[in-house]
């Protein structure tokens, strides 16, 4: 179980995280992605990012290509805003529970 001030520091990640995904200019990053969840390490030393896109899986696994060539710039953003000694390493991961929960509410939409 994470500790008050590790899950703490993951919600100013997710939240820090979102801003710089708006300013980046690389292509292959989906202006609709989302993050969908940050697991952050009990030692802070790394940080899986899971992202999302409404525009499918593909598009999401698309994105990560591109959020991991920029991911140098990404953390040093994220040091520079959250003001960290030790930045956690990144690690994007495509998931795709946008589109599985948009299935689910139309066939939801269906039934009803």
């Amino acid at each position: 179980m994470a500790s008050f001030k590790t899950a703490r520091l993951g919600e100013d990640i997710h939240r820090e995280l979102t801003d710089i995904f708006r300013g980046l200019k690389d292509p292959r990053v989906d202006p609709m992605l989302s993050i969908v969840k940050v697991d952050l390490s009990g030692d802070q030393s790394s940080c899986k990012v899971y992202v999302s896109s409404v525009s499918g899986m593909e598009r999401a696994k698309e994105s990560v290509k591109g959020l991991t060539s920029g991911a140098g710039y990404i953390r040093r953003e994220l040091g520079q805003r959250l003001k960290m000694r030790h930045t956690p390493e990144l690690k994007f991961i495509a998931d795709d529970s946008i589109q599985h929960g948009a299935e689910i509410a139309r066939k939801l939409g269906e039934i009803l």
